[in-house]
């Protein structure tokens, strides 16, 4: 994905956020409905979450250097962790705490203003269902053919896969203040308000949980995808002087791979032929996949009759006795 696509989604979702906290502010402010003080700070906390998006995704962008050799791609998962964190500190236990203090004083929506919360809710899920459409969109030019859910666990790219959750998250959210109030105003009972504050609360922690674990298995260091393993395997075999004796890839980034690969090599070839057959497997696979920035081929002697046993990330690995 490019950080394009994710910059627009994100921008888009800080533009309604920003937006919507404000009014849900006042909601409160006039109403003191709960449920609207728990949406306030939801709206709160991914407003703070999109820039810290968008200042991961500018500290990625930096050169590498002596220290970080292979640059800083991962900030941007640095920076998506974080917001899980965001998310279920600030937003979920907030908003559990703020129905727990609902429950115990369960005062109902009274004033000349019960209105305003209705109407703030409704304007705000036409806010934030323009914001879910156009990350819907961006991810569709990422995705091809995959579901949403397998899109969300094997996305590469942080960005996206956040703000969908947040920003499907936000319209549940915002379904379930719209139930506390319009109960409460219902039925003068300050527990439906509650209620809704903490099916608030609930639903930030299971998306914070989510977004915890997903963005864990980037930061730990996943492999290509299966479709760029194919790839970069045809790439090396491709014009029939060399072969995969064994390989592995490791993302440094979103749009940062890593390529190390141990390949066959002919055994009365001369140095010169070793380096020519290498410079051109390493030109096939950055051709064939572009975000391989980093290539380190290793030539090595082939022997058929060696084990096949399956390496990390799928591809094959054949030992070679005396050479590993």
């Amino acid at each position: 994905m490019s950080a394009s696509g994710g910059n627009k989604a994100i921008v888009a979702a800080l533009a309604a956020n920003l937006t919507i906290a404000a009014l849900k502010f006042v909601a409160f402010a006039l109403t003191r409905s709960s449920s609207m003080l728990a949406e306030g700070i939801h709206s709160v906390a991914d407003s703070g979450n999109q820039v810290l998006l968008l200042v991961g995704g500018k500290r990625a962008k930096r050169q590498a250097s002596p220290d970080h050799p292979f640059g800083y791609g991962r900030e941007r998962y640095i920076y998506a962790f974080i917001v899980s964190i965001v998310l279920f500190s600030v937003g979920g236990l907030f908003a559990l705490y703020e129905a727990y203090h609902k429950y115990q004083d369960p005062h109902p929506i009274e004033g000349p203003f019960w209105w305003v919360p209705l109407a703030v809710l409704l304007g705000a899920i036409v806010a934030e269902s323009f914001s879910f459409r156009t990350a819907i969109k961006e991810s569709n030019h990422v995705r091809g053919g995959m579901g949403w859910v397998r899109f969300v666990r094997t996305a590469k790219s942080p960005e996206l896969p956040v703000i969908l959750l947040e920003d499907l998250g936000a319209l549940i959210g915002l379904l379930f203040a719209l139930f506390g109030v319009s109960m409460t105003l219902l039925t003068d009972n300050g527990l439906w308000d509650a209620a809704g504050t903490a099916m608030i609360g609930l639903l930030l922690v299971a998306i914070a949980a989510i977004l915890a674990v997903e963005t864990k298995s980037l930061l730990l260091g996943e492999s290509a995808t299966a479709a760029d393993v194919a790839k970069i395997e045809a790439a090396i075999s491709g014009d029939g002087s060399t072969r995969i004796i064994h390989l592995k890839t490791l993302h440094l980034g979103p749009d940062e791979l890593l390529v190390a690969a141990k390949i066959s090599v002919g055994s009365r070839d001369s140095g010169a032929q070793v380096a020519e057959d290498i410079n051109g497997a390493e030109q096939r696979i950055r051709a064939a996949v572009p975000i391989a920035t980093a290539i380190y081929l290793e030539p090595d002697l082939f022997v058929p009759e060696a084990a096949a046993t399956p390496s990390a990330n799928g591809s094959p690995t054949r030992a070679v006795p005396g050479n590993e």
